[in-house]
């Protein structure tokens, strides 16, 4: 009997239809739309606009999408790993609101936090279950409302993130396509450098927590690119070499967008050329969690089956990893 991969079938997502400009962040803070591209490679991002909208109502547009192009109803589903820093609120997961708006009534499911790196883990912990036996259809969410937790008053963030949410789904595959091997690791040290300071147990909200703006994204720009840039280019490198690939063996990296300087690094040390790298951060920005799936939905036509993807990552906490797989269709 042939080992057991976990692969991709099916990928979707969903972008918000409101865009929030440069121009736009021009008359809102002291910034310029050439300061802001030449340091991120960001034009625009999306927003989500509406009362009482969450991340999970992103996540409705993209998996509804992913079943139908499957063909498959929300009843097979069995598990949902929802990969996010956003939930719709700290309990109950926001895996259960949404196998309960798209009617998964024979799945559980469990929110996976791991900052920017969570899609790529989320795929790691998924793929356990499928190459145990244990399931046979796993759903893979990753996205956020990153609007949510930024201050529109401080540029070092609010140029950088924006709204967006993808999801594949995970099935047994005997051919020798699927998730190959996955590199991760985190670093707690880090969490200083990029957090959010209030709004959890340590420090519950208050007045003064909101007062002073503490329920939003903290991030000291030049620490964390420095280990981004050096972590996120190292591990892609490493699952290359663990895994005895080149640059001629890579048909795609898929790479988390958050600043392009950083995807060019991690390109660069893999020795992969621009023509084999997923970009869309310049219409997207960071939607931290959405990334990936998100690229892999824009580029999906393009992919062939036994292509050669590695995905990386790196996020808050530090986190950080990369995953070689083998695309399945």
């Amino acid at each position: 009997m042939n080992k057991i991969h976990a692969a991709i079938t099916a990928v979707h997502g969903y972008v918000p239809d409101d865009v929030l400009t440069n121009k736009d962040l021009e008359a809102m803070v002291d910034t310029t739309d050439e300061w802001i591209v030449s340091r991120t490679g960001i034009k625009e991002r999306r927003i989500l606009k509406g009362e009482g909208l969450g991340t999970s109502d992103m996540a409705v547009h993209a998996v509804n999408g992913l079943l139908k192009k499957r063909g498959i109803t929300a009843e097979e589903i069995e598990l949902i790993i929802f990969c996010t820093t956003t939930p719709d609120m700290p309990f109950p997961a926001s895996a259960n609101i949404l196998a309960d708006k798209i009617g998964a009534k024979n799945a559980w499911g469990y929110d996976l936090q791991a900052a920017c790196s969570g899609f790529i883990y989320g795929l790691s912990t998924a793929s356990q279950f499928i190459e145990s036996g244990k399931h046979k259809k796993v759903l893979v969410v990753g996205g956020d409302k990153m609007s949510s937790i930024i201050n529109y008053e401080d540029r070092t963030t609010c140029i950088i993130f924006g709204d967006g949410c993808g999801a594949v789904l995970l099935e047994p595959n005997e051919e020798g396509n699927g998730i190959i091997d996955s590199i991760l690791h985190s670093d707690g040290a880090g969490r200083q450098f990029l957090h959010q300071k209030a709004g959890g147990s340590a420090r519950p909200a208050s007045h003064d927590t909101i007062d002073n703006h503490e329920h939003f994204v903290h991030q000291e720009g030049q620490a964390v690119f420095k280990f981004a840039v050096t972590n996120m280019a190292n591990v892609a490198a490493e699952i290359m070499d663990r895994n005895q690939l080149t640059a001629d063996d890579v048909t795609w990296l898929v790479p988390h967008q958050a600043n392009k300087r950083i995807i060019d690094a991690t390109a660069s040390r893999m020795g992969v050329g621009a023509e084999k790298v997923m970009i869309n951060i310049e219409r997207y920005g960071n939607t931290t969690n959405g990334t990936i799936p998100l690229c892999l939905w824009e580029w999906e036509s393009q992919l062939k089956k036994g292509d050669t993807l590695i995905l990386a990552a790196f996020g808050g906490g530090f986190t950080w990893g990369s995953v070689y797989v083998k695309w399945a269709y």
